[in-house]
């Protein structure tokens, strides 16, 4: 060792020194003090370690792939069940333009080499390759399109990154997509020793370090971008449900829309009863009256814990409803208009209660409607706020009266006199002047529930023109009212006009042929800006699917669909969606037989407990 070396090594050693000495007199809340964060110190992860086919990044694992080879024939968004599957993953898209004479040049000799080896291959006497002439067509179409500028080319580079937190997880989120894509014949392979470059391509920094291309036209190119969305979340509404394709929230306001209506349409035991009482519960929150029609005494629990009203219509019931009842005029109406509009309403009642009319019975009705009213001094320039409106019997007085009114008295006379009176010839003693109202005919004969839904109807009517206000109209198990012409055609009606009043009307049935065969179904359906299709059964899949222009997929995920689960359509939107209640709303709107008679035991326990204590 020289001189000069050691004293090299003598200056090196007194700096090294003077270096400790100045660490030892720096405290360390000076150097947290001092330290000043970036966002890159923050979004970091805690440690990095590169592999040969993955990444370790902190407590997670990543794994970036490339697509290495497409069919020959792309469909239409068959990258939209990769982009909404329910996994952490990120996917960058490059794509580079070709210029078109470049690629032009590189045409003429791939076609030449092709139409080079089906010519030695004639000349041989060989049998024709299908897939030399198969290429040789593509070559020559694609080429046809390149110089008519129809298609453009480019170099298309897919990289996927997933994530996992252990190998088990990363290798079942690596077999799902690969499955999901092989089944359309797109295959691709890990980023082997190119992690890397991978991962930061894959990052939002518009940098393609892996430069893993294919080449791809105009056509197939499009088919990637899944111009369809699978979200439907608004800013405001209520929750409907989970979307099943990527778990985000399905929140929509029905009042958005341009009408306010919905169809549902599911088989028994699917859950379309439990979906109804969950929006009911929660638009009740958002300041929304609602009416319900329901024929199963399927409501009633719910009635009872929101404080609402519930009104049991039958023949042996103290609540009564006059179908003579006139509604009081608003601002924008005239009495003449509210006594006409009524009287043909009553008239399409009388044609459901005595099994149709010829149309001389059908103008004597008319006249004698009229006449009934004028007797009780009500006339288009009457007050109707101050009146009394005649009973059923009144009506049948003045029929009586009448040359050629034998048939039609005599078929009225079930609903004057004896058990069936009850029902009709009373004054209306039901009070609808709360938040929520529930009218259940369940124990109506089935004879005449088609009758006691139509006059429910045409009172929920009258009702709801007196003032403006936010309101839900539910009519469970529509397809009653579908049976008849006259109740089909009121319904529709109602699906009509709503909107001018701030109404949106509910229709739900498990009977999709008898409504869809009705003249009024169809409509009815177009005119309501949301529908939800639950669990269908195999006899009337086929009718919604041409109904709702379903595809063959949305077909079988309806068929098994379990309980709560199904699709939402809601203007030109649609996803597939699951039901979701809390505990405490599953409680109050459960449909399954032991959990109400679990829920009323536990009720009965604590009432005696309670009477006990006192």
């Amino acid at each position: 060792m020289g001189i000069f070396d050691r004293f090299k090594k003598k200056k090196v050693r007194s700096e090294a020194e003077n270096v400790d000495a100045s660490i030892l007199a720096v405290l360390p809340e000076q150097i947290y003090e001092s330290a000043s964060l970036e966002l890159q110190d923050v979004i970091a992860p805690s440690a990095l370690k590169i592999e040969s086919k993955s990444i370790n990044l902190g407590d997670k694992i990543a794994r970036t792939f490339f697509i290495m080879s497409y069919p020959r024939f792309l469909t239409d968004n068959w990258f939209s069940p990769i982009i909404n599957l329910d996994k952490v993953f990120d996917i960058s898209i490059f794509v580079h333009p070709i210029d078109t004479s470049l690629m032009l040049r590189q045409f003429q000799k791939k076609v030449a080499e092709v139409q080079s080896q089906i010519s030695v291959r004639e000349t041989k006497g060989m049998v024709r390759d299908p897939m030399l002439d198969t290429s040789y067509q593509d070559l020559e179409g694609l080429r046809d399109n390149l110089i008519q500028a129809q298609e453009k080319m480019f170099d298309v580079g897919i990289y996927i990154t997933i994530y996992a937190d252990n190998e088990l997880e990363l290798f079942k989120t690596e077999n799902e997509i690969k499955s999901m894509l092989e089944s359309k014949l797109i295959y691709i392979k890990p980023a082997l020793f190119q992690q890397e470059a991978g991962f930061k391509s894959v990052i939002p920094t518009n940098t393609d370090l892996l430069n893993i291309h294919q080449k791809l036209n105009s056509e197939p190119l499009s088919s990637i971008f899944p111009f369809i969305s699978f979200d439907l979340t608004s800013d405001k509404g209520i929750l409907y449900g989970i979307n099943r394709h990527n778990s985000s929230l399905v929140i929509f306001d029905r009042f958005s829309l341009e009408n306010y209506n919905s169809v549902t349409f599911a088989k028994a035991g699917s859950g379309k009863s439990y979906a109804t009482k969950l929006e009911i519960l929660r638009s009740l929150m958002f300041d929304t009256d609602v009416i319900v029609i329901d024929p199963e005494r399927e409501y009633e629990f719910l009635a009872e814990a929101v404080g609402g009203r519930y009104f049991n219509i039958s023949l042996s019931s103290d609540h009564h409803i006059n179908p003579f009842d006139l509604p009081i005029p608003r601002e924008d109406e005239t009495a003449e208009d509210v006594l006409r509009s009524n009287i043909i309403n009553l008239v399409g009642l009388f044609r459901l209660m005595l099994g149709g009319l010829t149309p001389e019975e059908d103008s004597m009705v008319d006249r004698a409607i009229s006449e009934t009213y004028a007797i009780k001094d009500i006339t288009p320039e009457s007050d109707f706020s101050n009146i009394e409106p005649p009973l059923l019997s009144d009506f049948e007085m003045v029929l009586g009266g009448m040359d050629g009114s034998d048939s039609v008295v005599q078929r009225l006379a079930k609903y004057t006199k004896g058990s069936w009176a009850t029902f009709l010839n009373r004054p209306s003693n039901v009070d609808i002047n709360k938040k929520f109202i529930v009218f259940s005919v369940r124990d109506m004969e089935d004879e005449l529930k088609p009758v006691a839904m139509y006059i429910i109807m045409h009172y929920i009517w009258n009702a709801i023109r007196k003032n403006l206000k936010k309101r839900l109209l539910v009519v469970d198990e529509a397809w009653w009212m579908m049976k008849s012409e006259d109740t089909a055609s009121f319904l529709y009606s109602i699906a009509k006009r709503g909107r001018k009043y701030y109404l949106g009307l509910s229709t739900i049935t498990q009977d999709a042929a008898d409504f869809m065969n009705s003249p009024y179904g169809v409509p009815i359906i177009t005119n309501s800006s949301i529908q939800l299709l639950l669990k269908q059964s195999p006899t009337t899949i086929d009718i919604l699917q041409k109904s709702f222009n379903l595809t063959d997929e949305e077909k079988y995920l309806l068929l098994e669909s379990g309980v709560g689960e199904g699709i939402f359509f809601a203007g030109l939107k649609h996803v597939a969606i699951k039901i979701i209640a809390s505990y405490t709303e599953d409680q109050i709107i459960t449909s399954d037989p032991s959990q109400i008679l679990s829920n009323r035991k536990a009720k009965e326990a604590a009432e005696a407990e309670q009477i006990g204590g006192k």
